[in-house]
């Protein structure tokens, strides 16, 4: 059921002392006031059923206005790829996942060579809906990656090509908006937006809906973000103008310990598919990518998009629960609002992504790799340095506790 994540349980030291004996009073004592605090959105799912189409393979609902109809969920492949006949793929193919998300940084090209060759195997480019991204900040640089992403996938177009991970605004100007016309022109793509993972998702998203030019937008959204105004009206912005809206990191995941202390019980889903029926449950969302790295969460997926029956009442008021006991350990990625607290240059939210790849995702060398190409200098804080990091913080992370635990395990 999970996004980025491994079957194996990675190996760690010691977890964080008391964590779980926290979490375990925390849970015996919570009320159902303290768990409204995060309040999950339009459970009940009459909105979206008017909006997304059931067939007999997986529902869809049209990519905001571009007038097409894309499954809801669709397969991340940031993971390991089989270059030669990856199960995964052709099980997603068969069961009506027909879009496949990669990268040009996913496994430095490993991914788009195994999507690749899975294209030769199903002998049909046009039954596959296919998104790839590029980390450039310049627009040749961003020319050149689709050209290279093409090269690697085999195929002369894309259907979505995405500016990866961005959190400049000035990357919504003109010159860009005017790139993505250009590529849309001369064929090499259908449709063009941005990824971003950061906490300026809110200016990004508002200023996508005034300028125009982006049909679609891959964003972190899960059941820890829904009680936040200034998201949701950002939301409304873009679903007014049009704009598709992708959700991503939908499993908001923390360490799989904390996890099981709050102890989720339904008759229906297992927590991972009740996290993906929150994020459906909201018509604004078009599709959601998910990194399904086994045929068994690939079934476990599908059953949850195929599933008719909404939330009830009750799971969601456990999910509402989950996300105020964990808030401390599951960062939003907002360091437009720790890091500016720090005097010099500290990767808060950088580090506390590639613990959370080791942690939760069982992403142990990929993690250790990512952490050691931080310079050390914005690795190491003190924890008067940090101190206004944590009053900030709008999840209330021990920041200097997380950091210690990324040096810890991935240094």
């Amino acid at each position: 059921m999970t996004e980025d994540r491994d079957n194996k349980k990675p190996e760690q030291p010691s977890s964080e002392p008391g964590r779980r004996r926290f979490l375990k009073t925390a849970l015996a004592s919570a009320t159902t006031a303290g768990a409204a605090s995060v309040p999950v959105l339009g459970l009940s799912g009459a909105a979206s059923a008017a909006s997304t189409t059931r067939t007999k393979g997986m529902p869809t609902r049209e990519l905001g206005n571009t007038g097409v109809k894309v499954p809801i969920l669709h397969l991340g492949t940031a993971q390991r790829m089989d270059p030669k006949y990856d199960k995964v793929m052709h099980r997603c193919y068969k069961e009506g996942v027909t879009w496949i998300d990669t990268a040009l940084s996913y496994g430095w090209g490993s991914s788009h060579r195994a999507i690749a060759n899975f294209l030769t195997q199903i002998g049909d480019r046009k039954r596959l809906w296919l998104t790839s991204k590029s980390g450039s900040s310049r627009v040749s640089g961003l020319r050149n990656g689709l050209d290279e992403a093409l090269d690697e996938l085999g195929t002369d177009y894309l259907d979505l090509f995405l500016m990866h991970g961005i959190d400049d605004l000035d990357m919504l100007d003109r010159e860009y908006l005017t790139l993505g016309e250009k590529l849309k022109a001369q064929g090499k793509t259908r449709f063009f937006g941005f990824s971003c993972h950061d906490g300026n998702v809110v200016e990004l998203m508002n200023r996508a809906a005034k300028v125009g030019g982006i049909d679609a937008i891959m964003f972190r959204y899960n059941f820890r973000r829904y009680g936040d105004l200034e998201l949701n009206r950002a939301i409304d912005a873009c679903h007014r103008a049009g704009i598709g809206l992708i959700a991503m990191k939908t499993q908001g995941s923390v360490p799989r310990d904390l996890e099981s202390v709050a102890g989720f019980r339904s008759e229906n889903f297992t927590l991972g598919q009740a996290k993906l029926k929150s994020v459906w449950a909201d018509e604004r969302i078009d599709s959601i990518v998910s990194e399904m790295d086994s045929v068994q969460y690939v079934r476990e997926n599908v059953a949850a998009a195929r599933s008719e029956k909404p939330l009830t009442a009750e799971e969601s008021h456990q999910l509402n629960q989950l996300a105020a006991l964990t808030a401390g350990y599951a960062c939003n990625g907002c360091k437009h609002l720790c890091e500016k607290t720090v005097t010099r240059d500290v990767a808060i939210a950088e580090s506390l992504r590639y613990l959370m790849y080791f942690e939760c995702f069982g992403k142990t060398d990929r993690a250790r790799e990512l952490y050691r190409a931080i310079p050390v200098a914005k690795r190491e804080a003190s924890a008067d340095e940090l101190q206004q990091a944590c009053q900030v913080c709008p999840q209330g992370i021990d920041i200097p506790a997380r950091l210690s635990r990324a040096r810890e395990l991935l240094a």
